[in-house]
């Protein structure tokens, strides 16, 4: 008897993969927003960064939230409350008559991103068969670079052709409402999806629990799985105490050095230096190109990289592993950027800044844009998955705010741009590549085919070996000042 039901997992994973069309559409629409809206509200420089950042205020309040509402509502509640607060965002941004109001309506987006960000891949990991769980989440990840591939399409279309004045006065609202077709496919489809048997099983509805896993499953192995689940969050309950709060999972020492693991590498997804493509894509372009629709349509094959690259990540990342695909994303996207920075201050215009950008984006999406995700809704137990997630999360989005704030101010500078000619972020976005290099290798164990309830034995056995390291340097250290 077949163990897994892999169509019917494939089917509620791509149910809730669909918030990632609304994830991705919405967090790249601004890119072709910015500039018209820039002109429309007269904005300054530190302006048109707030445009685009404060959503992340937003954000980093529903990530934080998102756990204490999901572990009280559940996943299926809390990914049905975030597409609601899409669609206001998407009405309100795109009726806004003032720059005020069209940040409120764009901060409730970012409230709305930051909770089904952390929320949607918690629900498919603990939906998937841990044999498949790196190709269920992938899904999400394909779907939400397919969102940013298809906006910057949509986006190019509606200015294709059209007056500037037009763009400026109506053009971008009507690319702000076209978000609501995503949103109106997710929730229309999002009720035939079932509630996570892990929460089932954490509010101790054993009997819902095992009536979802024998739809993923056969009965005996339903049976056997809900018996780990169970055993696993007895145990930590027994042995540790730990709750769900926040406070008390950064004040102990085993569960915030995961906590610490799943934020860095949430920020330094950010530091690598994507989003400055995802939001400001044509603004960057710009520098080598001063046509705004050539800009648009040169985006489009930014998002086509980074959904060809995600794409061909779904087969790798359960065969070569999520660390080595993250080290090598690191190398790459440090070598596309510095020739980028390279051809950029040497003024060098025509494909080549175009291609080695494109390439950028292709690796990044083969290696940190499924593999980060991946590793942050691997690594936290069951106890506190969902708020550790929501923490790593937040720390995501606080990285990524002060990246999209900083980047117009430094894009328009007077003085980096005659010394750098727009390359500065950059160059800043390749040192943190290297960083992110040495972080994997050193810190980050592997997870391909452990299944969720033993990943944290792993990540306790590396905090400790740490912590011994930490203890005979230390103690090397008094010896040597002893001896002296």
């Amino acid at each position: 008897m077949n163990k897994h039901n892999i169509l019917y997992a494939t089917f509620i994973c791509c149910i809730a993969s669909l918030s990632g069309v609304m994830l991705g559409y919405d967090a790249s629409v601004i890119s072709g927003v910015i500039e018209p809206l820039t002109k429309h509200f007269t904005l300054s420089p530190a302006e048109s960064g707030w445009a685009v950042s404060n959503v992340l205020f937003g954000c980093i309040f529903g990530a934080w939230i998102v756990g204490a509402i999901s572990n009280k509502y559940g996943r299926k509640v809390t990914l049905i409350f975030a597409a609601i607060l899409f669609l206001i965002s998407a009405v309100g941004s795109a009726l806004a008559t003032n720059f005020f109001w069209f940040v409120v309506y764009r901060m409730i987006g970012g409230f709305a991103v930051g909770m089904a960000s952390a929320i949607t891949p918690l629900y498919i990991a603990e939906v998937s068969p841990r044999d498949y769980r790196g190709r269920m989440l992938g899904l999400q990840q394909l779907l939400m670079v397919g969102g940013q591939l298809v906006v910057y399409i949509v986006n190019y279309g509606i200015v294709r052709g059209m007056d500037p004045e037009w763009v400026t006065s109506l053009g971008w609202r009507w690319m702000l409402a076209s978000e609501m077709v995503p949103i109106a496919m997710f929730l229309i489809l999002v009720f035939f999806m079932p509630e996570s048997p892990r929460w089932y099983a954490m509010v101790n509805k054993d009997k819902k629990a095992l009536g979802v896993l024998s739809r993923l499953s056969n009965l005996d192995h339903a049976k056997q799985l809900l018996s780990e689940i169970k055993e696993s969050i007895n145990l930590e309950q027994a042995q540790e105490k730990v709750s769900l709060d926040a406070r008390q999972i950064l004040t102990n020492p085993k569960t915030r050095f995961i906590v610490l693991i799943g934020c860095v590498i949430a920020t330094l997804q950010q530091l690598i230096g994507i989003n400055i493509l995802l939001y400001y894509a044509p603004s960057l372009l710009k520098n080598i190109n001063a046509d705004i629709q050539d800009s648009l349509f040169q985006s489009i094959f930014l998002g086509a990289a980074n959904f060809f690259g995600v794409s061909i990540a779904l087969f790798l990342v359960d065969k070569v592993g999520r660390k080595p695909l993250l080290k090598f994303g690191t190398i790459g996207c440090a070598i596309c950027l510095v020739l980028t920075s390279a051809a950029f201050v040497m003024g060098i215009k025509g494909y080549f800044p175009v291609v080695t950008l494109v390439l950028f984006v292709f690796i990044f999406g083969l290696t940190w844009s499924l593999g980060a995700w991946l590793i942050m809704s691997e690594i936290f137990p069951n106890r506190m998955r969902a708020v550790g997630m929501g923490i790593a999360f937040s720390a995501m989005y606080i990285s990524n705010f002060a990246v999209t704030q900083s980047f117009p101010m430094m894009n328009r500078s007077d003085y980096l741009m005659e010394k750098f000619n727009g390359s500065f972020p950059l160059i800043m976005c390749a040192v943190f590549c290297i960083v992110g290099f040495w972080f994997v290798g050193r810190f980050l164990p592997e997870t391909r085919g452990v299944s969720l309830e033993k990943i944290e034995p792993l990540m306790l056995s590396r905090s400790k070996r740490f912590r011994e390291e930490a203890e005979k340097e230390k103690s090397e250290k008094q010896s040597e000042v002893v001896m002296n």
